[in-house]
């Protein structure tokens, strides 16, 4: 069973628009001793969930309109930089996950072996560095757009981000295969897509080049 499954029917209410939605769409908070606002992103925190959209509009709006206060029924003080600390802790999220995904052999580095795993079918994700070379990314994209279904594209990421969480150097491509941990991925992943974009806006068109011209992947991990 996969974790979205796992956690299907879990639903809970976004204290700001009061709309009953599934877990994996919502990030947790309790009320911390000193009376601020915790994030609780792996929902094990004690206290009562204090419940929000993932996404940076809605974190705001409950911090600007007192909402955490109000359903907890107690006077918090929410930090002013709430959202960037969700999002930064969610990009820890992902890329602690990658690195488990790497360690258990589920992810795969390298322009060569990334466009192997896509063509197998059994890619989940491409994950490419946002500072990589356009050329090989462009590469992969159209490959990975003629695959049915295509794997997720994520780019939200730099390439130090990449190589640390990965242990290797100069990380730019990265394939997650279909599994479990892509799966826990996903949830992460889509959370965080609230906070910041999957694909930066410069990546318009780089997928419109031939998926079969891999003369070069300049750029790659081995």
């Amino acid at each position: 069973m996969s974790l979205r499954e796992a956690t299907i029917d879990r639903e809970r209410r976004d204290l700001v628009t009061h709309q009953v939605m599934d877990e994996s769409r919502l990030i947790r908070f309790v009320a911390a001793p000193d009376g601020s606002v915790a994030p609780d992103l792996a929902r094990r925190l004690p206290g009562r969930g204090l419940w929000v959209a993932a996404d940076r509009a809605s974190v705001e709006a409950a911090v600007k309109k007192n909402l955490f206060s109000r359903a907890a029924k107690a006077p918090l003080k929410p930090a002013g930089d709430l959202p960037d600390l969700v999002e930064s802790l969610l990009v820890r999220r992902c890329l602690d996950q990658l690195g488990l995904a790497r360690r258990e052999g589920v992810l795969i580095s390298g322009f060569e072996k990334s466009a192997a795993a896509i063509r197998s079918g059994k890619a989940a994700w491409l994950v490419e560095a946002a500072d990589g070379s356009a050329d090989g990314r462009g590469k992969l994209l159209a490959l990975a757009k003629h695959q049915q279904p295509a794997p997720g594209i994520c780019g939200a990421f730099t390439a130090d981000d990449l190589s640390l969480a990965l242990g290797l150097e100069n990380a730019i491509h990265a394939v997650l295969l279909e599994g479990g941990r892509a799966d826990r991925w996903t949830l992460e992943v889509e959370r965080l897509a609230g906070f910041r974009p999957l694909t930066p806006s410069a990546w318009t068109g780089d997928a419109a080049g031939d998926p079969d011209g891999f003369a070069d992947g300049r750029g790659s991990v081995s």
